[in-house]
């Protein structure tokens, strides 16, 4: 839902009076109605692409949801449905298209997900990320726009953040919202590696945060552990997440399309170590290999990782900083993603 979010101000700013649909127990419903938008709950189910009982039950709730959207739809009678994707899409989407009310939907990744994949004929455009994504969408509706990047990061600064380091430079860790315990058991373990050549922060996501027994200061928050010279650790960070971006020389994260955006927006070198295909559609593989192609990232499969690898690939990613950064810079405007949005979604109200 970040492309969503990141289109919030433009869309406030051109006019549009904006409200939200979602399910019903989300974790976009928090984040929406703390941006002060209408936010209206449906019944959504997952999609899957195995057999199970529970896709009967499921397929219940999305025909549900169709009429729970249809409902709000009219209520709200809005110019245009803009949507990112997720399994709430559907139903939405697809009342959308039963009530005449254009849409719009936004396809991330590098192969659109099930959920889109469905929602597509419903759909008046579909703006995508990679140039690769437009052979998998119908020509005359794809539209090659990037990703929305929320402006806010664009905006960090590094002169706010006081974490106590001395002048090595500082390595940025993120797992994704959620954290990846993969990615924190190897880090934890490399650490000695790590700090001999730079200071880390590791977002380990919510209720991962670990004991760090070796001998420093100890820093006590919510949010945060007691930490060691050079190094800490934080469930995660919400304002400060773009002063820790501007504070970063190098960053390690999964694959997820808007991060990579958003990564290469900042102009920052980044190592992916992406999502496994034995536990997701193979999206984020497919999202780093494109990256790594253009010269933006260099990449780790979750299961060539080692402690050993990760702080001798980490080394290597910042010796060649200045070549990556200088590809990002060189490449076509992905700042912009928001910009072209809009521009789809002012096409597609007018016509």
């Amino acid at each position: 839902m970040i492309p969503n979010l990141a289109l919030v101000p433009e869309l406030k700013a051109a006019g549009y009076e904006i409200y939200y649909i979602g399910s019903h127990t989300g974790i976009e419903r928090e984040l929406v109605e703390r941006a002060n938008i209408p936010y209206f709950g449906i019944s959504s189910g997952k999609m899957r692409r195995y057999m199970s009982v529970k896709n009967m039950t499921d397929l219940l709730r999305v025909c549900k949801g169709f009429v729970d959207a249809a409902r709000v739809i009219r209520k709200i009678r809005p110019d245009i449905i803009f949507s990112k994707g997720g399994f709430v899409v559907v139903p939405v989407v697809a009342a959308a298209r039963f009530l005449r009310v254009k849409a719009v939907i936004h396809e991330s990744d590098m192969t659109p997900g099930l959920a889109n994949r469905l929602a597509i004929p419903f759909a008046a455009k579909v703006c995508v990320s990679f140039p690769e994504t437009l052979k998998h969408v119908p020509e005359k509706k794809g539209v090659l726009t990037g990703s929305p990047i929320r402006s806010e990061l664009l905006a960090g600064s590094k002169t706010r953040m006081s974490l106590g380091f001395d002048n090595r430079p500082v390595l940025l860790i993120t797992g994704g919202s959620q954290g990846a315990a993969a990615i924190n058991t190897c880090v934890r373990e490399a650490l000695p590696q790590l700090l001999e050549n730079f200071n880390v922060v590791h977002l380990c996501g919510k209720g991962n945060l670990a004991k760090i027994e070796q001998p420093g200061p100890v820093v006590r928050d919510t949010n945060r552990s007691p930490v060691q010279p050079g190094y800490v650790q934080f469930e995660y960070l919400n304002e400060e997440m773009a002063d820790m971006l501007a504070l970063a020389d190098i960053v390690i994260s999964r694959a997820g399309a808007n991060t990579l955006f958003e990564l290469a927006a900042l102009r920052k070198p980044n190592l992916l170590i992406p999502l496994p295909a034995e536990v997701s559609r193979g999206d984020q593989l497919l999202n780093a290999a494109s990256f790594e192609r253009q010269g933006f990232s260099m990449v780790l499969p979750e299961g060539d990782m080692t402690p050993r690898r990760l702080a001798a690939d980490v080394k290597q990613l910042f010796k060649k900083r200045e070549e990556f950064t200088r590809n990002m810079e060189a490449a076509r405007d992905v700042t912009g993603g928001t910009r072209r949005v809009m521009d789809v979604i002012a096409h597609v109200t007018q016509l």
